[in-house]
């Protein structure tokens, strides 16, 4: 049966499950065949990893894959996803990859590919990588002589991305004590590194990797540990980002969770005062909550929705001209940018509207009202996330969870991405929502035993 590998954030999956260095190599097979088949001189694709301990056995089959097709690797080690696009575009490489499963547990891990302009990249070398990794393309030829490729350690490329954040701040950080929850993951040095340069005092959590700790009990998927922190040691924010650095959550002086409807929301404002929010609109997903619509209305601020996944945002952003974009999860995207979230620019801009506003974070989100929402994530095989969702008793159990919330809430039901899970948004009043959410997974967990 032919086999989907690349969903809305690239391959991901268990290491060494649907994750295996043999596929590791084939994808930087075709990528290093593709690449070096554009042009005269060898292909450069520049690589960086997160701190999972299968990210060295995966860095290591890509790397062979790359060279055996005639394409040069250059490591950045340990980075963040969007340093990677950073560097794609700054250095001029021909394409870049990150290995890295986001949020998702230390048993998995995953592989993002940017193209030149580091952006996600384009679907037809999703298509062709697909081909190859279902059997269905034959076998490239392998480089010989000369002509097979090398590896080559770029750590300079991290540090000058470093170098880049720094030099966005536009004020100190002086006087300013800040809270980082690095999620034992990419940012855990980085972040530090950039906020201490700014003049901030900074206080980190999550910064002690060893492999197998990536986003357990920290980081953006669990904010609590940071909103503890921040009460108790009196900050004046907090930030939490993921595995991979490309989403931010922020934790507000009096230890209240910001997320990233409630960032667009303050980035929105803020830009529309400056006149840099390009035609008065923010792109989100049918994920935000209803709130921010009606908040941004407030505001004469149009909200463009589009299909959960930053690169989906970003499509929107770059067809529309648009200035702004971001999901719930904390993924903020500016265009000014380039075309992938940034946790720490997120957090940088964070600091740069509190020092411009001379306001507390709770001050400036105060406005947006927010709907109550209740999330699920109910656990399924891969293969079968669509099916179960057209099964008759899921589908009639749908119907009358959406009876019941008409013209008092909404409800999404979608299969993940990235995980193997059918995710159930439902959105309103509080009481309604949990129980239409119950009957539902109720009902989808029936279809899965049956």
């Amino acid at each position: 049966m032919r086999r989907a590998y690349f969903g809305t954030d690239g391959f991901r999956g268990e290491a060494n499950g649907q994750l295996t260095p043999e596929r590791a190599f084939l994808v930087g097979r075709v990528l290093g065949w593709h690449f070096s088949q554009r042009g005269e001189k060898r292909a450069r694709i520049v690589i960086g990893k997160d701190t999972r301990r299968s990210g060295y056995m995966l860095e290591a089959a890509l790397v062979a894959g790359l060279a055996a097709s005639g394409s040069d690797a250059y490591l950045l080690h340990v980075t963040t996803t969007p340093s990677v696009a950073y560097v794609v575009r700054a250095d001029g490489f021909d394409g870049g990859i990150m290995i890295s499963a986001s949020h998702n547990p230390y048993e998995d891990n995953g592989i993002k590919l940017f193209n030149g302009q580091g952006e996600k990249m384009g679907e037809d070398v999703l298509a062709l990588l697909e081909r190859h990794l279902n059997g269905e393309a034959p076998t490239l030829p392998y480089a010989k002589g000369a002509q097979i490729g090398r590896s080559v350690d770029y750590v300079a490329g991290r540090n000058r991305y470093v170098g880049g954040l720094i030099s966005l701040g536009m004020h100190s950080f002086k006087g300013w004590k800040v809270g980082l929850d690095c999620a034992n993951g990419s940012a855990w040095h980085i972040a530090k590194v950039v906020f201490d340069g700014l003049g901030a005092t900074t206080y980190c959590l999550g910064a002690e990797p060893n492999g197998t700790n990536i986003n357990v009990a920290c980081g953006s998927t669990h904010p609590q540990s940071l909103q503890t922190f921040v009460k108790e040691k009196g900050l004046d924010v907090g930030f939490a980002f993921d595995g991979d650095a490309d989403r931010c959550l922020c934790v507000d002086e009096k230890g209240n969770l910001v997320d990233g409807d409630q960032m667009l929301y303050l980035f929105a404002r803020y830009m529309q005062e400056r006149g840099e929010l390009h035609q008065n609109t923010v792109v989100a997903t049918v994920m935000s909550n209803f709130g921010l619509r009606q908040g941004l209305k407030e505001l004469g601020i149009h909200l463009e929705c589009t299909s959960v996944g930053d690169k989906h945002i970003h499509a929107c952003m770059a067809k529309g001209g648009f200035a702004l974009g971001g999901e719930q999860s904390g993924h903020i995207l500016f265009s000014k940018y380039g075309g992938t979230g940034d946790g720490i620019i997120t957090a940088l801009k964070v600091m740069e509207v509190l020092i411009e506003k001379k306001s507390a974070l709770s001050g400036l989100v105060a406005p947006l009202v927010l709907y109550p929402q209740i999330q699920r994530n109910i656990s399924v095989k891969e293969r079968e996330k669509e099916k179960i969702l057209t099964m008759e008793r899921v589908q009639k159990a749908l119907q009358l969870a959406q009876r019941k919330l008409e013209g008092r809430g909404r409800l999404l039901v979608r299969p993940s991405g990235t995980e193997p899970v059918i995710r159930i948004l439902a959105e309103g009043e509080e009481g309604l929502c949990k129980a239409c959410v119950e009957d539902l997974t109720t009902a989808i967990e029936e279809a899965i035993s049956s």
